[in-house]
């Protein structure tokens, strides 16, 4: 293995627990908020007590579940992709218009970081507090940045390992994503979901 190869899969291998990192906090708010959602119906059916801010709550996890697990559905290809179109092309035509595309979603994340950045700045230096419960905004929009930066740092890896397949379509793929038919993807949701043992199983 070159030493191009291996640092890229050194970068795969640092990224990836980082990524499943978010992706389980992401899991996490998801649980929280039904969570609550189970506790405000509670409280306010049968004790005529209901939460106070649960709307501002609400609000609060929505960038925790929409944008943490951004990195770890791009690794796994779970991204929105033409795949129509790109299932069509082989060898260096595949990995050319795979890189062509890696480098307009990196311009974009990197303006969104950008100006996610900024709108965090603004809401600490501001104080900025939501409505109802005037729960402090900040922590939810540095989550923006944050999770757009791992995004970032996936699509780069990609688009590295893309440029290496490019130039010669022959070498081991490391760190982009493979085009798989419905039976491969199936089973690499089992394999995610119940294990080795379990995707073994069906």
């Amino acid at each position: 293995m070159s030493q191009g190869s291996s640092l890229l899969s050194a970068a795969d291998r640092l990224a990836i627990p980082v990524e499943n990192l978010a992706n389980l906090l992401a899991a996490f708010a998801i649980f929280a908020l039904m969570c609550l959602g189970v506790a405000q119906i509670v409280l306010r059916t049968v004790f005529n007590s209901p939460l106070a801010g649960y709307i501002d709550l609400v609000e609060l996890s929505m960038a925790s579940m929409a944008f943490l697990g951004a990195a770890y559905c791009q690794r796994m290809g779970a991204h929105i992709r033409m795949d129509l179109l790109i299932g069509r092309l082989k060898g260096r035509s595949l990995w050319i218009v795979e890189s062509l595309g890696l480098i307009v979603a990196l311009i974009i994340i990197g303006v969104l970081i950008q100006n996610g950045w900024g709108h965090f700045l603004r809401s600490y230096t501001l104080g900025d507090t939501t409505i109802d419960a005037e729960y402090p905004v900040w922590p939810s929009k540095l989550l923006v940045p944050i999770a757009f930066g791992l995004w970032w740092i996936r699509l780069a890896i990609q688009l590295l390992g893309s440029l290496r397949m490019a130039v010669d379509p022959s070498k081991a793929p490391v760190g982009v994503v493979l085009m798989k038919d419905v039976a491969h993807q199936a089973q690499d949701e089992i394999t995610e979901i119940m294990g080795e043992e379990g995707a073994g199983n069906t």
